[in-house]
């Protein structure tokens, strides 16, 4: 490789010497550069491979880039260009110098000749490109005799850099079973070269090892599945070697090379297999309900959820018996026990086992079904087991009070076991402390052993053992719980008083009321109740009693044609017994009344209230009524007040009437009250008494004998006035003033005539006055001063007839 690279920079140095001498003009020297073509006032910077320089216009010298060849391996410096200005005559007062990148270390350049040397070998993959500064200035002075200008050496590259495969190396996955062309991964490789300069960079992919299975497309690196229906199952790992090469791949090129580690993914192609078709377990008899009792496993060569197994069991002889679940960890089938397994009973089962997948992939259902079957077979074991009872529990009832010795119940248990030993029974004691129940040990009986009081304990709970007598240690226990029930103290009665009818158009057979009972000594969740007719009652023509046997019974017509005209009420005993210990019975008695009815037997009238009601009547009916009749008595009673009312304002009318007060009494005659009889002056001022006045209002009588003046000091008027006095004096409801209350006439149509004593003189001396003490209370002080009067006045008439 060396010799060749030397080769050709010897080449192109004798091509640039031959082509440099024959573009030289004849004419005076313009300025240009070794290799530059020449253009007028300027400097032609050299050029490689015939590039052209750009032209300068106002100064005398420009060039544009010089090229050097990367990795020279020579033992001189590499010659790089040579700079010349127009000024520079060959008198030797020009200095050339050069800054920049790489100037003095990297580059060189001869001050009277301009020329350009690279004192090491450069990489163009390091750095393409250096830029630096070039100026001519005076060789004694160092002033500028041009301005400073800027100019480019380019690293010209070469094909010294292989293709790399940076991310490399690669991993991948495709689905196993997966068509030819089928996108697996895609590689790239990466050349440092420069794109833009021949084919130094242009890099083609090859497989070098991976075939048939996979292809890589040579200029994408896109890597493909060449080969159908690869399983996994078969292999599942790939190591592919992939190769880019520079150069296009042509010869001479530098090629890189890469690791693609492909893996085939599992799909759901292989359905379950067991290992076997024929399962065979064994199981004792006294495993629990739901415990494994077996375990089978059906393998599928696919993995992750492609491999789960679901087991069912077909439907069969022995399958009812069991149920299989599937172990998540291991896909194993696991075979629990539903029922209780006797060996008695049956000794093997024998069912099918069916094992599929969970998720099955619609490609692959093509290759047939995807499911295994195998048969299992289970035999038990016998196991020798404690007794068993005939019950999980037992509840008995007993009355307190009950004799000792008396049996209330009984257990059972048998030995299902082939030997079938007798049992033994027992109480625990620790359950039955005070003793207060005794068992037969062979038969099982439960006794009382202390009379129970219900009051005390009303519930006992025991634990009753039975053993087999064979094998003592198996033992089996159950619960037995004693209710002590309360004596039967009250009798049933109904559970209302029931009174019904019976329509006078019934038939026979006709159930026209149904009743129930109560009792205060059961609940009635216990309650049980028995009615019959009691056997006195037995010949009754007209009503029976049937018993419902649901507590109730009912009355029964036993004839028909019933007429209330004849017989309104018909009284019906039933006799009523309840359950309880001991027995007891009491008899009710049935009201039935006789009632006219419709045709469809609603109710008419049953007794002679009803005849005035109106039939069918709503409630809205009878409230307005009623209504009707309280405002009609309202009405009255206010006419009836009003009445009064203006009654009293027309005695009280007369406005010249001017007493303190006045005492009134209905329950006499007219009284003072009749002011047309008499002047009310008279009774004021007996003085001014006007003789021969007459009543008004009546017609005048016979003309009597002259009246003699009223006394003023009568005794009898004092002493009645001083009396009544006395009274008000003494009561806390009378006025807080004093009053006199006069009686000047009491009406014609009073019994006992007037009372007043001002006209007492035209009343016959001998009038007896002891009736009034009949009377009563009111007349008792009349009576009593009108009776001295009469004493007084028979005693004066008995003397003067002695005289």
């Amino acid at each position: 490789m060396l010799t060749r690279n030397c080769l050709l920079l010897f080449l192109w140095f004798l091509f640039d010497e031959g082509s440099a001498s024959s573009f030289r003009p004849p004419s005076p020297p313009l300025s240009r550069s070794r290799m530059g073509r020449e253009h007028p006032r300027s400097l032609v910077g050299p050029m490689r491979n015939g590039a052209a320089g750009f032209q300068r216009v106002k100064r005398g010298w420009v060039w544009n880039q010089f090229f050097v060849l990367e990795e020279y391996m020579g033992s001189d410096p590499q010659y790089v260009g040579k700079l010349h200005t127009d000024l520079d005559k060959g008198e030797s007062v020009v200095k050339y110098t050069l800054s920049g990148e790489g100037a003095g270390s990297i580059f060189t350049i001869d001050q009277t000749t301009g020329d350009i040397h690279a004192l090491r070998s450069l990489d163009r993959e390091e750095k393409p490109y250096y830029t630096l500064r070039a100026q001519a200035v005076d060789i004694d002075t160092n002033r500028p005799l041009e301005p400073e200008s800027e100019f480019v050496i380019k690293v010209q590259d070469i094909n010294d850099n292989e293709p790399k495969f940076l991310e490399g190396p690669y991993t991948a996955s495709v689905p196993e079973m997966s068509p030819v062309g089928t996108y697996v991964t895609q590689v790239t490789a990466t050349d440092a070269d420069d794109p833009t300069y021949g084919n130094s960079a242009r890099v083609v992919y090859s497989i070098l090892h991976g075939q048939p299975y996979f292809s890589v497309d040579p200029k994408t690196g896109v890597i493909k599945t060449a080969l159908p229906n690869m399983d996994r199952e078969v292999k599942e790992q790939y190591q592919v070697l992939i190769q880019a090469k520079d150069m296009g791949g042509q010869l001479g090129g530098l090629a890189g090379t890469t690791i693609v580690n492909i893996t085939l993914s599992d799909v759901n192609d292989n359905p379950p297999r067991f290992s076997k078709s024929f399962f065979h377990l064994r199981v004792p008899e006294s495993s629990a309900v739901g415990a494994a009792v077996g375990r089978i496993r059906a393998h599928d060569l696919d993995i992750g959820k492609n491999a789960e197994v679901e087991y069912n069991i077909v439907p069969g002889d022995g399958g009812a018996m069991f149920d299989i679940t599937t172990n998540q960890h291991n896909q194993e089938g696991i075979i629990i026990l539903k029922r209780p397994l006797d060996y008695e009973g049956k000794k093997a089962y024998t069912f099918k086992v069916d094992a599929s997948n969970a998720h099955l992939d619609p490609r692959f259902q093509s290759f047939g079904a995807f499911k295994d079957t195998a048969t299992v077979k289970i035999n038990v074991l016998d196991v020798d087991e404690p007794p068993v009872f005939n019950k999980p529990s037992y509840v008995m009832d007993v009355y307190e009070d009950t004799p000792v010795g008396t049996i209330i119940g009984a257990v059972t248990a048998q030995d299902l076991d082939a030997s079938s030993s007798p049992v033994r029974y027992s109480i625990d004691w620790k359950s039955d402390m005070d003793s207060y129940f005794d068992i037969d040990p062979v038969e099982g009986t439960i006794s009382t052993n202390e009379l129970l009081d219900r009051e005390s304990i009303a519930q006992h709970n025991i634990s009753v053992v039975a053993t087999k007598l064979n094998s003592p240690v198996l033992t089996s226990r159950v619960a037995v719980t004693v209710h002590v029930l309360d004596i039967n103290e009250y009798p049933p009665e109904l559970a209302s008083p029931y009174e019904t009818f019976v329509c006078e158009n019934a038939k026979a057979g006709q159930v026209i009321q149904s009743f129930s009972a109560k009792d205060q000594d059961l609940q009635p969740a216990g309650q049980q109740f028995t009615f019959k007719s009691p056997k006195e009652d037995i010949k009754n023509k007209n009503f029976t009693i049937r018993d419902f046997g649901n507590n109730t019974a009912g009355i029964v017509t036993k004839r028909g044609g019933f007429r209330r005209r004849l017989q309104e009420i018909y009284f019906l005993p039933v006799v009523i017994e309840d359950n309880g210990y001991p027995p007891k019975t009491s008899t009710g008695t049935l009201t039935i009344r006789v009632c006219g009815c419709e045709s469809d037997g609603s109710l008419l009238t049953c007794s002679a209230e009803a005849i005035f009601l109106p039939v069918g009547l709503s409630t809205g009916a009878l409230i307005a009524i009623l209504l009707c009749i309280i405002i009609l008595l309202v009405i009255v009673v206010l006419y009836v007040g009003l009445r009064r009312q203006k009654k009293k304002e027309t005695l009280m009318s007369s406005k010249e009437d001017i007493r303190d007060n006045v005492i009134h009494y209905d329950d006499e005659g007219g009284g003072e009250e009749d002011t047309h009889a008499f002047d009310m002056g008279t009774l004021r001022n007996p003085k001014v008494i006007k003789e021969n006045l007459y009543r008004r209002d009546v017609k005048p009588e016979a003309r009597r004998g002259p009246k003699a003046p009223a006394s003023q000091d009568s005794a009898d008027i004092r002493d009645f006035i001083h009396q009544r006095l006395k009274e008000h004096d003494v009561d806390n409801s009378a006025p807080p003033y004093d009053s006199l209350a006069t009686y000047a006439y009491e009406g014609d149509g009073s019994v006992a005539e007037s009372l007043s004593s001002i006209e007492s003189l035209a009343v016959d001396l001998e009038e007896d006055y002891n009736y009034l003490n009949e009377w009563g209370p009111r007349f008792k002080t009349l009576a009593g001063i009108f009776g001295e009067q009469s004493d007084t006045q028979s005693d004066t008439t008995t003397t003067e007839n002695t005289h």
